[in-house]
């Protein structure tokens, strides 16, 4: 998506071949009207596949989950990444390891939220080695609801995540695909 490409072309920070910073329009701040549009681009892109719930991880990915979940009317579920005191019975839980941080946590979900009637999109912010994704896949299939697809702002094409997806049978759609990148320089994919 080329509005999203030119946001991180003009506004985004290349630290080097890993970390993409889109801090100052994803996830520290966030710019609404851009995430609007990537939510109409999701629901667009889905539209007609039956969706029934849109699903997120804490916390970068629940703004253009929120808006895909507007654009598409239907709610969203956000999966927790923090340990509740209250939410600690009928849930399902799964452990992820972080990419960025290279730590596990422990990702849950309420069952009061989740059906096996359910068709399921994922939102995301980020799609690299896939642990993530993988890990709120296996968490929403405990529930045996479906998955529609996983929409992704940004993939580091470059990185396993998207093979290991779509080896399972799951649609990825990514609005900006990145080639390669490096301290100062990013490429995205030529589609």
């Amino acid at each position: 998506m080329k509005l999203l490409e030119d946001k991180i072309l003009s506004d985004g920070v290349a630290v080097n071949e890993h970390i993409l910073k889109v801090d100052s329009f994803i996830n520290h701040q966030v710019d609404p009207e851009l995430m609007q549009e990537l939510g109409k681009e999701f629901a667009s892109h889905f539209s007609g596949k039956g969706i029934t719930k849109v699903a997120t991880i804490e916390s970068s990915g629940i703004s253009p989950a929120l808006m895909t979940a507007l654009a598409l009317n239907v709610p969203l579920v956000i999966l927790k990444k923090q340990p509740s005191k209250i939410l600690n019975q009928d849930c399902y839980q799964t452990v992820v390891t972080s990419y960025t941080k290279g730590t596990n946590y422990e990702l849950t979900l309420s069952q009061k939220y989740i059906s096996e009637e359910d068709h399921v999109l994922i939102i995301d912010d980020f799609l690299a080695n896939g642990e993530a994704a993988t890990g709120a896949v296996r968490l929403i299939r405990k529930s045996h609801a479906t998955i529609a697809g996983i929409g992704i702002l940004v993939e580091k094409s470059f990185e396993p995540g998207h093979d290991k997806l779509t080896q399972q049978g799951i649609e990825v759609y990514s609005l900006a695909r990145i080639a390669k990148m490096g301290e100062g320089f990013v490429e995205f994919v030529k589609e």
